[in-house]
Formats: C-alpha cells, structure tokens, sequence
C-alpha cells in the first residue's frame, strides 16, 4: 500500500513563505547587478527595464536594499553604497595576504618604471575583469575601470592566461565567435589559436589595438600549478611605447607575483595541516 503524505496548513504555508523570499532575493540581486549595465546611478524606471521586473516591485526591493545600507538615494535615483564596496573588499582575491596586495608592490613598480597604465585582472568565464588599476595624471587615459570587464579574445591580459588551464574557455570563445572590438581585433579563429600557442611558448601576450584604438598592451600570466590565475599588463598609446622592453619588465613581475602568491598559498596549507 502506498501512503500519501499531505502536508499541513502550516507546512504548506511554510513552503509557500520560502519560494517567496527565494524569489524576492533572487529579484534584489539582480537589481544590484543591473548597476553594472545601468548604473552609477539609475532610476526605478531604468532598473526595472534592466531586469524585466514591474516597477512596483522595484520600487519595493529597491527601498528595502536602502534601509538595508546596500544602495543610497540620489534623488530620484539610486546608486550603490559604501556596504556594497565592503563587501566585495572581502573576496579572497582582495583580502589582506592576497592576490591583490601580493601584486600591488610590484605594479607600482612597473608603473613608476614605464609611466604607463598598469593592470592587475582574471579570467571570469571568457571575460577579462579588472581587479586594480594605476595611472597617473600624465598618462593616457585608457577605458577600463576596476571592476569592469572586457572580451578575453582581444585583451593581451585575457590571451596572457587563455593558453594556461583554460582550453574550455577557448572552446567556448570559438563556438560564440570571436569578439571584435575594433577592425585590429582578431577575427579567423586559425590566426587566434597560432597566437595563443606562441603566447604559451614565449609567457607574454600584446595587444594592438584589438580593445582601443590608439592603445597597445602588453601583458603577462600570474601562474600557480601550471594554471594562470590572473595576469598583469602595462598600456601606452602607440608610437610612443615600446613593447620589447615593457615586456621584460611586465613578465619579470609576473614571474615574481607567481612565486609570491605559491609560498603564500605553501603556509595556508600548511597552517590547515597544523604544520
């Protein structure tokens, strides 16, 4: 015989009270993800376009986000506020001992050394997101922002760590097709995949004028295991930088960073070993 357990009032009750406030995080999460797209600051109207939801309900999850501390009223708008910045200082890669701070010293040396825009930046799926940004008032101004992000396939930071553990992601580049960002930009997938190997061979990665026109990059992987975790790169304008020594410089540091970040990550296992 079969039984056939029929839940109470109050379990269903219970039941229904958990989808609802799984729905409506869901539904705030990607109001404060919107701010990526709409942002820094958005109106209701624009936020609710942005994440296909009724005004209303914006309007609602948005003013308890601000009693919450996560956004901040501008008027009639909204943008994000200093918890949000708090809590994304808390990631393992920005932490005190990290990844971050590992490299920080060695990107202002590589700044004070070239005068040129440094990067510090990972792979997130088949984008390059930028992690920490130098540049001074007498350097070119280059389009990127920390926490902003770019097409790996036409960064020289992304082409830097595709070749080292990330062949999925580059089956993925190819099957969505290569992005192009300007007409420098890589387009024959043959031409990509010859450079990703010579990058591999040679550790250092260039771009010219594949992300900005006016803009050369050169760049360098942060390995650890034989993977690239991250990489860091320097960008001038063109015709007044010169990527054969900036590439020396920007390789020795990546090279340093690696070893850095592999004795950092010796003690944490042996601390979890109780060595």
């Amino acid at each position: 015989m079969t039984l056939t357990v029929v839940p109470t009032d109050e379990q269903a009750e219970t039941g229904r009270e958990r989808d609802s406030a799984a729905t409506s995080v869901t539904k705030a999460l990607s109001l404060l993800d919107a701010f990526r797209r709409v942002g820094p600051v958005a109106g209701v109207s624009d936020l609710a376009r942005a994440t296909d939801l009724p005004k209303s309900t914006a309007f609602r999850l948005l003013n308890q986000l601000a009693a919450s501390g996560f956004l901040n009223r501008m008027g009639t708008g909204y943008r994000l506020d200093q918890h949000v910045f708090e809590l994304g200082n808390c990631v393992p890669m920005c932490t005190p001992g990290d990844l971050r701070s590992i490299a920080a010293p060695f990107l202002s040396d590589l700044f004070a050394n070239s005068r040129t825009v440094v990067h510090l930046a990972v792979l997130d799926g088949a984008d390059v997101l930028y992690l920490d940004k130098i540049q001074g008032n007498a350097t070119v101004k280059v389009p990127t922002v920390v926490g902003g992000r770019v097409p790996a396939s036409c960064s020289a930071l992304g082409k830097a760590m595709l070749p080292f553990g990330h062949k999925a992601v580059i089956e993925r580049i190819l099957e969505n097709g290569l992005q192009r960002r300007t007409r420098h930009s890589i387009a024959a997938p043959g031409l990509f995949l010859q450079e990703l190997a010579q990058i591999r061979q040679n550790g250092i990665a260039f771009d010219r004028e594949e992300a900005a026109l006016g803009l050369i990059c050169v760049a360098a992987p942060i390995l650890w295991n034989g993977s690239a975790i991250a990489a860091i790169s320097t960008s001038g304008p063109t015709g007044r930088f010169d990527p054969a020594v900036l590439g020396a410089r920007v390789k020795s540091a990546a090279h340093e960073i690696s070893a850095l970040y592999a004795a950092h990550m010796r003690d944490i296992e042996l601390d979890r070993a109780g060595i």
